[in-house]
């Protein structure tokens, strides 16, 4: 397929011809097929990451039924310390998705459920005057924590979103002149419904490019909601999160992370990602390209992958698996081209597969 960044008029009428809505897209398709077959020594032992983390994956499934997908992104973001949007309907297992990952980890966690009278101070804390000092006392607020899962996040006015912006992305809170640290690891899971609009606020560009990802979550099949069924008959009076295990402490997940922050990825690789990247910015059917920061969560997301799978090395496989999730909510499409109904998707998936893969 030809590159989709036009270099005249005709160009960019041909690039509007080759989309159509009704393009199939599969971006849920098991990857690395090809390399799975073909066995490298690594140079770093990724054993006991994969082996840890496939823990997760079974005490998660005790209660989640499908959404393997949405599970090792979760992952992925946990080994790149990135903070990740649920975008799903009601009822598909956002919240409790977000509860089981952070029962299976032992470290703290908290839950704010957004609001639209919900102020700062209801999640950064606030200055308490103690009268016995004579002095104020900083009251930290829910947000301290090392898992934060941030119900409906698009139900808060733009003043509390804005509240999120240095924490998330600095993982500190400035309060009085003083600078507060959160504690490793620090990750905000938020969720959040694309159909209901009344009473929401549109995320700003500026937060939604502080989140590593946004996985969207689809419906179970048949067979999926069969298993649901009976497994809901079968539990009776029993609590479904009680036999979930804790897997991995704090010591545990910070030091996968540095393990993975050693994956290797060859110049070619950086290069891939790169033109990638620059492609969305010269895309004419997109208004808005992704940021520096899209290239660097390319780059440790298909780390992670890599560690996920039990290597120690990059291949474009990993990127093209983690490219709509990192790319998807950082692109904004043209209007008139939105109305055709071209969406951010298809988009991304014709620059991948416009851009040569590095051999």
């Amino acid at each position: 397929m030809e590159d989709l960044t036009p270099s005249n008029e005709s160009d960019k009428e041909i690039v509007n011809h080759e989309l159509s809505p009704s393009d199939d897209i599969n971006t849920t398709e098991t990857p690395n097929q090809n390399s799975q077959q073909v066995h490298f020594a690594n140079r770093i032992d990724m054993t006991l990451v994969h082996d840890k983390l496939a823990a997760v994956r079974s005490e998660i499934a005790k209660v989640i039924v499908g959404q393997e997908r949405m599970v090792d992104l979760l992952l992925v973001s946990l080994l790149s310390n990135g903070h990740v949007l649920l975008e799903g309907v009601p009822g598909v297992a956002k919240t409790i998705t977000a509860k089981l990952l952070a029962k299976t980890l032992d470290t703290g966690f908290s839950r704010i459920q957004f609001t639209p009278d919900l102020m700062p101070s209801d999640i950064l804390g606030t200055l308490v005057f103690d009268t016995k000092k004579s002095d104020f006392d900083y009251k930290k607020g829910p947000i301290f924590s090392n898992i934060v899962l941030i119900d409906e996040i698009n139900r808060a006015p733009a003043k509390t979103q804005a509240a999120l912006f240095e924490v998330m992305e600095e993982r500190q809170i400035t309060m009085d002149g003083l600078t507060y640290k959160m504690s490793s690891p620090f990750i905000v899971l938020a969720t959040q419904n694309p159909i209901e609009q009344e009473g929401t606020y549109r995320l700003p560009e500026a937060q939604l490019d502080r989140f590593l990802m946004k996985i969207e979550l689809d419906y179970p099949d048949l067979d999926q909601e069969i298993e649901i069924l009976q497994r809901e008959h079968q539990l009776k009076n029993s609590n479904k999160l009680g036999d979930v295990a804790k897997i991995l402490t704090a010591t545990d997940i910070s030091s996968f992370q540095d393990l993975v922050k050693e994956v290797r990825a060859e110049s070619q690789i950086l290069n891939y990602i790169a033109k990638i990247v620059i492609n969305t910015r010269q895309n004419p059917l997109l208004y808005l390209g992704a940021s520096p920061r899209a290239s660097i969560a390319l780059l440790n997301s298909a780390k992670a992958i890599a560690a996920l799978r039990c290597r120690d090395f990059i291949t474009p496989e990993d990127i093209k698996e983690v490219s709509y999730p990192v790319l998807g909510h950082r692109v904004v499409v043209s209007p008139e081209k939105e109305m055709e109904g071209i969406t951010a998707k298809l988009i991304i998936k014709q620059i991948i597969e416009s851009v040569e893969i590095p051999r």
